[in-house]
């Protein structure tokens, strides 16, 4: 497997209304839709559109989200996780798995609407890595 394209960066904050305004402010975009709950993720999310990329802004949906030791942990946020894609998300999971990779649960579908799954931070230099099946590639 090689890697793919960078989807996005996934920045966790404790209010996605606050750091929307400072990409406003600092960078003069705007977000690419409304933030939207994703209840299986336990986060709300929101998407600010780069040249060549996406940044996902992550906010915990309760206090049983993935994201609440995070922000305990980095109070104004910060960068949470990067995600690649890839064209075929079980072949990657498995080849992950091969090379002796935690990838922590099972795919599920993302913000995006397609199947996602996160690979252990200690097997990728200390990066939570999420892997992404690219849009329109969904079998």
């Amino acid at each position: 497997m090689k890697l793919g394209r960078l989807n996005h960066v996934g920045v966790a904050t404790p209010s996605i209304e606050k750091s929307l305004e400072t990409y406003r402010t600092m960078f003069g975009v705007e977000p690419r839709g409304a933030p939207f709950d994703l209840p299986a993720q336990g986060v709300r999310v929101c998407f600010v559109d780069a040249p060549n990329s996406q940044i996902e802004l992550i906010e915990p949906l309760g206090e049983a989200s993935p994201i609440v030791k995070f922000l305990e942990k980095n109070p104004l946020g910060g960068q949470h996780h990067v995600c690649f894609e890839v064209p075929d998300i079980h072949a990657a999971k498995a080849d992950f798995e091969a090379k002796g990779a935690r990838v922590l649960g099972e795919p599920r579908i993302g913000a995006h609407g397609t199947l996602v799954f996160f690979v252990h931070p200690k097997d990728m230099g200390g990066v939570l890595t999420e892997i992404m099946e690219t849009p329109g590639e969904a079998h």
